[in-house]
């Protein structure tokens, strides 16, 4: 990655938890380290203690700063108030590259770029989706409304990046083949990512990491654990990590149950802390987009379960033998019983080690996000000029 022609890079997003944090965060760091000018904007009312600490890591690498205001999830008349402080902050920040992520992140940029653009400004606007809108169904109004949405505002957009084939999939599905240029750029980990990480001897038999909300599938990690307790007749220990706002209804659903003493709850941490606590990691969601909760897992050396949803199969492979179907509990706790009793579980058809560092690495996704920040601001210079003279002519 080249410091020549230093850009200033600014990411727009709502929620800095999850995937699309650990995603910007990634970039971020990698293009401040190549002598780019980053900065992040995004959303004040989410986040606890856990996600404080990563801003702190984050910090000495934001030379654009870290401007955090209140964003909601939906669409409403919050939203006005929202989008002109983020224009005043753009505005004053002049930023040559505007990257939203997520629904909410992708219409303020696209739209204040835009705006910026009829004052003369080269700015880019980029949309990565990263699920996002498109975990909505098509058949419901709200999901009608948001791809509707999201259609019209491709005519402001310099480029969409899926972070996964079955993203581009999804969108070319539920909106319509893409009208704005795209690429295909998956997430990717850094170097020390790829060590092995070493299990601890009192270590439980499943974890569960992620967000603590229906979508990523606590609620059927929960009932899929008791029932594998049954089929293998023997008590099985558990561990869920991470926070959110239905945290409270899943621990009460362990209480009643019984099973406080066997599955327990963690506060967010790094995921490698959190792969030394169990023996195998479980991933039950229901959807999801390229999660890097998996390439994680699988970078560590450590044995996985997972549904089979979005962009998961483009990361294990569609012959993975451990795959089982999103939402449904009886076959996860099935799976975690041939998991325990499986001596050659580790040998499972897991992706080759060289190819994944290959095809999942963080400098090679910053490299390719960077050339495509470069086409975009060439092409938007190209098209200026091709204005300018018009008007002159």
């Amino acid at each position: 990655m080249t410091a020549a022609y230093p850009l200033r890079i600014l990411h727009c997003f709502r929620s800095p938890v999850g995937g699309i944090f650990r995603h910007v965060r990634d970039l971020a760091e990698e293009h401040a380290r190549a002598g780019h000018q980053v900065g992040i904007l995004c959303d004040s009312s989410t986040g606890g203690p856990y996600e404080d600490q990563l801003f702190d890591t984050i910090m000495p690498h934001l030379s654009l700063g870290l401007t955090r205001m209140p964003i909601r999830r939906s669409l409403g008349p919050s939203d006005i108030g929202a989008a002109i402080r983020t224009y005043k902050q753009i505005k004053e920040l002049q930023p040559d590259v505007l990257h939203g992520h997520g629904a909410k992140g992708g219409a303020f940029v696209r739209l204040i770029g835009s705006r910026l653009r009829v004052s003369r400004s080269c700015v880019a606007r980029l949309y990565s989706p990263h699920g996002g809108s498109l975990h909505y169904d098509s058949d419901r109004l709200r999901g009608r409304v948001y791809f509707a949405i999201e259609r019209l505002l491709e005519r402001w957009t310099d480029s969409l990046v899926f972070v996964s084939d079955y993203e581009r999939r999804t969108y070319d599905a539920k909106i319509g083949p893409p009208r704005a240029p795209w690429r295909l750029i998956h997430n990717g980990l850094r170097a020390h990512e790829f060590e092995p990480v070493e299990t601890a001897p009192d270590a439980a038999d499943f974890l569960y990491i992620g967000m603590m909300r229906d979508l990523k599938g606590p609620d059927v990690f929960i009932e899929a654990l008791r029932r594998a307790e049954q089929l293998s007749g023997r008590p099985l220990r558990g561990v869920m990590v991470g926070d959110g706002d239905d945290q409270p209804r899943y621990q009460s659903r362990i209480d009643t149950m019984g099973m406080g003493a066997r599955l327990t709850m963690r506060p967010a941490m790094p995921a490698r802390e959190a792969f030394a606590l169990a023996r195998t990691v479980v991933i039950p969601s229901r959807a999801e987009s390229m999660p890097y909760i998996v390439l994680e897992a699988v970078a560590a050396g450590k044995p996985v379960i997972s549904t089979r949803v979005g962009g998961i199969p483009e990361i294990l492979g569609k012959d993975f033998e451990a795959f089982v179907e999103p939402g449904d509990a009886e076959a996860l706790a099935n799976m975690m019983v041939r998991n325990i009793k499986d001596p050659n579980w580790p040998s499972l058809a897991m992706p080759d080690p060289a190819a994944f560092r290959s095809q999942f690495s963080a400098v090679s996704m910053a490299d390719q996000m960077l050339m495509l920040y470069r086409d975009c601001l060439a092409g938007e210079t190209k098209a200026a000029k091709a204005d300018i003279a018009s008007s002159l002519s």
